[in-house]
């Protein structure tokens, strides 16, 4: 029997295609010229053990002048993929260039890279051809997060690595706008939990410490993800100053969970932090019949008072979803709406009034993550939502395009791509 993982828009695709002028339904909006790009595993040999352990694959579209100038698809040629390396040797060396690449793209300094938080990023070329591992000139010592955060006041990249067998599980990064990595100092932690995202504010980095651990034992069996539930690690969350980036980091307790995504944070004129996120009530717990499966991830926020030392958790909405977004030129700051995708729909939060809007698909088209392509330069203003969607009665694979600020009415455009792009991870739209 095949694994779910590689069944159905799970499986991956086996060709690398190459197609122009694409159809199109519905008009494309002028202002739309850039690439966008969306990154995801798929196993070149057309197996894996899990489903994130597969090789990465970007998928892009060119938009330019309302047309679909392009579809191409590449797989992110990793030393593992093309050499076979592995992350630790027989002798337990790490090779940081060992990873599928296969989580994020993103764009910093002229530079686009493909991410995954186990490994060195990829740098791209506009083509999406592979030009090797990036490690900031020879600065960057560890893994890089697949969640990297652009401050929009300063242009400065914010990020962290977490290592397995390493002593300094956790460490943080900070490379200014120029691309030249000016920062890595270590984070205490008490073991090596997996931290997939992060937040940022105006003034402020918050880590989150959450109870899912390492175990080596999982990862010498290479069949599975190599992390476990544990109810005796506790969760916390750690806040930094940015103005004091060797300073201390103050850690506050929260009921315990698991977080893969945050959608923002930013500093409120209380002086309080609020962070928006997906929660889960926990995550791979095992059990005797084997890894328990994950309840579904809502809309939480915790309000961390620096003062007190308290945060109020509160859950926001009981609609299941993840991959939540912003405008990014918002990273930081108090935004009015964020979206996060459902399993047929997108749903748009006002986070002023906590009303939704929701565009539904239908039961046989599926999204991905939705990214936010602005319509001009203000930032939080007016743009639109893109993403691949995928339609089981053909097997194949839209790019659709919604009206941010009218998310329930029919797409303003629908690209027609050449294939099937399977379920993946996270992109961007990168303007010209």
């Amino acid at each position: 029997m095949t694994a779910s993982h590689l069944a159905g828009n799970y499986a991956p695709v086996t060709e690398e295609l190459t197609a122009h002028d694409l159809p199109v339904t519905g008009t494309i909006p002028p202002e739309l010229n850039g690439w966008y790009l969306r990154n995801g595993p798929n196993p070149a040999d057309a197996a894996s053990g899990h489903w994130f352990f597969g090789d990465g694959m970007i998928h892009g579209v060119r938009l330019e002048g309302g047309r679909a100038i392009s579809y191409r698809n590449r797989w992110v040629r990793t030393t593992s993929l093309t050499d076979g390396a592995r992350t630790y040797d027989a002798e337990g060396r790490r090779d940081l260039t060992a990873g599928p690449a296969n989580t994020h793209v993103v764009r910093h300094a002229g530079r686009t890279l493909a991410l995954v938080e186990t490994a060195l990023p990829y740098e791209l070329t506009c083509a999406l051809d592979t030009k090797g591992p990036y490690d900031f000139g020879g600065r960057l010592h560890t893994a890089m997060t697949a969640h990297p955060k652009t401050c929009p006041t300063t242009g400065e990249l914010h990020f962290f690595g977490y290592g397995l067998l390493e002593p300094d599980h956790l460490t943080y990064h900070r490379a200014g706008a120029d691309g030249e990595l000016e920062l890595s100092r270590p984070v205490e932690v008490p073991g090596p939990t997996m931290v997939h995202d992060f937040a940022l504010t105006a003034g402020h980095v918050v880590f989150m410490d959450l109870p899912v651990v390492f175990d080596l034992d999982m990862a010498m069996s290479g069949r599975t993800m190599p992390y476990h539930w544990d109810d005796g690690y506790g969760a916390r969350l750690g806040v930094l100053r940015r103005d004091d980036p060797h300073g201390t980091v103050r850690w506050f307790d929260i009921a315990p969970c698991y977080v893969f995504h945050v959608l923002n944070a930013y500093d409120a004129p209380d002086g309080t932090i609020v962070v928006h996120v997906m929660r889960y009530p926990e995550m791979w717990r095992q059990t005797s019949q084997g890894t328990a499966p994950p309840e579904d991830a809502v809309l939480w926020t915790w309000t961390v008072d620096p003062v007190a030392g308290t945060v109020r958790e509160e859950q926001l909405d009981d609609r299941p979803g993840e991959f939540p977004r912003i405008d990014d030129r918002r990273t930081g700051l108090a935004v009015a709406h964020g979206h996060m995708t459902g399993e047929n729909s997108l749903v748009r939060y006002d986070l002023t009034t906590g009303a939704a809007t929701t565009h539904d698909f239908g039961p046989d088209r599926t999204p991905g993550e939705a990214a936010f392509a602005p319509a001009d330069d203000r930032a939080g203003g007016p743009g639109w939502l893109l993403t691949y969607v995928h339609d089981a009665t053909t097997e194949r694979s839209d790019l659709v395009v919604l009206d941010a600020d009218d998310l329930g009415a029919a797409p303003v455009a629908t690209v027609h791509l050449p294939g099937r792009v399977p379920v993946g991870f996270h992109g961007n739209w990168i303007a010209d």
